[in-house]
């Protein structure tokens, strides 16, 4: 049974790509060759950081490195995080990586 996939949009650049809802956002954006901040990858050095404008995200541990405040700002580590519907991200410095 194939999981159900998602569209992300990034802002401003529009860059768009699809990821399932057991992948991280990191890693669905590496696979369409899109290239967005990061570091550790798990969920605590804060690099990838983002605002998610619109949509819905899980994530694939318990303790991300968001404060419940950050969270309810709309903050989203894609590193850790999973998505659970479409979304718009605010990643400025992503970018699509050359051929």
């Amino acid at each position: 049974m194939s999981r159900p996939r998602y569209r992300i949009t990034l802002a401003p650049s529009g860059l768009v790509f699809e990821a399932s809802s057991d992948q991280s956002l990191l890693k669905a954006a590496r696979a369409a060759r899109i290239v967005m901040p990061s570091s550790c990858r798990n969920g605590t050095c804060r690099t990838c950081l983002c605002r998610m404008q619109s949509g819905t995200v899980g994530y694939q541990i318990e303790w991300p490195g968001l404060s419940s405040d950050e969270k309810d700002e709309g903050l989203i580590l894609p590193c850790v995080a999973v998505a659970q519907t479409d979304l718009v991200l605010d990643s400025p410095y992503a970018y699509e990586m050359a051929p």
